[in-house]
């Protein structure tokens, strides 16, 4: 996180140098990332004095909004607002549930979440977490069954993500950024042992004046590491 956070940094300072000539110094700390990655645990805190607890996968202020049990494995489902959760309530067979003054609200959905659990447990344990899948999101209800790293890199090929790309003939992770214009390249596999210790060594034996000049346009390339 810390990293992402530095190299947006990085970007955004070299855009301001880029419109006003000035440059300036990004400071980027794990705390700071950590609290920021936590925003909505810690801005219950800081704006509402909520010293958060733990509550395993659930979240802290929408219900349904976390893993439940089908009859083969845990799906997540997902009802952000009274609308979605009228609809997760007709695809499961419920609809009625809905309008229980209990669960008809956010607010009261929350409080009463203990409740409403076991009804949404007994209608998913009917079904396998694919058939849930495929129901709810044809219902347009947010959810997904929890998967491996296989099964994820399934669902990113099946939604066209192309999660695989190969870097020469070394099958690997595409990256997550797709650009228009300039998409990642993938030319070279990652460099055996020692690949190019050699032109790396003698590269940096070059005098500091020439290393310094490495990179600019009218360069030498640097060896791929």
């Amino acid at each position: 996180m810390t990293g992402l956070h530095s190299a947006m940094g990085i970007l955004a300072a070299l855009h301001y140098r880029d419109n006003t000539g000035t440059g300036q110094h990004v400071e980027a700390s794990l705390l700071a990332s950590a609290l920021s990655a936590m925003v909505n645990q810690t801005s219950a805190y800081v704006a509402g004095n909520v010293v958060p607890h733990r509550m395993g996968n659930s979240h802290p202020s929408l219900f349904p909004y976390e893993p439940l049990p089908t009859a083969d494995g845990e799906i997540i489902v997902i009802a952000g607002n009274d609308r979605q959760f009228r609809k997760l309530a007709a695809a499961l067979g419920i609809a009625e549930v809905a309008d229980d003054p209990r669960f008809a609200t956010v607010p009261q959905r929350n409080v009463n979440r203990e409740q409403l659990r076991p009804l949404l447990i007994a209608c998913l344990e009917t079904k396998s977490a694919q058939e849930w899948f495929d129901v709810l999101s044809a219902a347009g209800i947010p959810c997904g069954p929890i998967n491996d790293v296989r099964g994820g890199i399934e669902l990113a090929t099946e939604l066209g993500l192309e999660p695989v790309a190969l870097a020469g003939d070394v099958p690997t992770v595409r990256h997550p950024l797709r650009f228009s214009q300039t998409p990642p390249r993938y030319d070279l596999p990652p460099p055996a042992l020692d690949e190019h210790g050699e032109e790396i060594r003698a590269w940096l034996g070059q005098p500091a004046a020439h290393v310094r000049t490495l990179g600019a346009a009218d360069s030498a390339p640097v060896p791929s590491a």
